[in-house]
């Protein structure tokens, strides 16, 4: 009897693991559609997605498809401490959204001292526009458009001077970083966002891919493979100048 429970005391916890096997896959399925997952431990490049709307300050109701600032910081912070990640890849198919949470993050990815490149898919609106200028590098898809209009107050609004002055100012921080960070004059910009006539009940400007380029806002036009291909130049080119500072110390 205490051989035969021996012999079969190794195959108890054997079940468990089937099971936790059976239900990991479940939940990739579930989650991603798919049982294996791309292994990005061994990349150097970090992908980052900003989708849907752009979170700030006030929660937004649970069916919204939002990015959460407060989220995004910490792993740009992570990117530029993490020695094996050379490079960022911000991927953007976003509404806009918060107008201060994306300055934040516009300002997080300009200051990053690793290279970084930037793609519009779908569309880059509204505050979008400044995190899609953020980086060192822009692409946008030939079909993905971005809206250009000034900035918006929701909710209750005091109609004093001051509120005016206010959206005034907070406009001026959004043209003054687009225009610092692209290739696209001021009063360019002013244009496409104060324009009449190109939106239906509204001012400012619906831009497509090619004419994004065109105006000096992105660089090229161009996908994903694009996009790697130029952010591996942008690491290559960075690496003997890292190397040249070491010797130096």
């Amino acid at each position: 009897m205490s051989d035969f429970y021996q012999e079969d005391q190794p195959q108890a916890p054997q079940q468990p693991q089937k099971e936790q096997k059976g239900s990991g896959i479940l939940e990739k399925i579930q989650e991603l559609g798919q049982t294996n997952v791309p292994d990005m431990d061994a990349s150097n490049i970090h992908c980052m997605t900003i989708i849907g709307q752009i979170e700030g300050h006030m929660q937004l109701p649970p069916q919204n498809k939002t990015t959460k600032y407060e989220h995004i910081i910490p792993q740009l912070v992570a990117v530029e401490q993490n020695p094996k990640i050379e490079g960022l890849l911000l991927i953007l198919n976003t509404v806009g959204g918060d107008v201060e949470a994306g300055l934040a993050i516009s300002e997080m990815v300009a200051s990053m001292s690793k290279p970084s490149v930037t793609l519009v898919l779908g569309g880059g609106h509204s505050i979008g526009v400044p995190i899609a200028v953020a980086a060192n590098y822009s692409f946008i898809a030939k079909t993905a458009t971005m809206t250009i209009h000034p900035v918006r107050l929701t909710g209750l609004v005091i109609g004093v001077p001051q509120t005016f002055e206010y959206l005034d100012k907070m406009q001026e921080r959004v043209i003054s970083f687009v225009t610092q960070q692209s290739g696209i004059s001021e009063e360019k910009f002013k244009e496409l966002m104060l324009s009449k006539g190109n939106l239906t009940r509204d001012i400012g400007t619906n831009v497509v891919g090619t004419d994004a380029v065109e105006y000096g806002l992105i660089d090229e036009v161009g996908g994903i493979g694009s996009a790697l291909k130029k952010l591996n130049e942008l690491i290559d080119a960075n690496k003997p100048v890292k190397e040249k500072g070491d010797m130096v110390q």
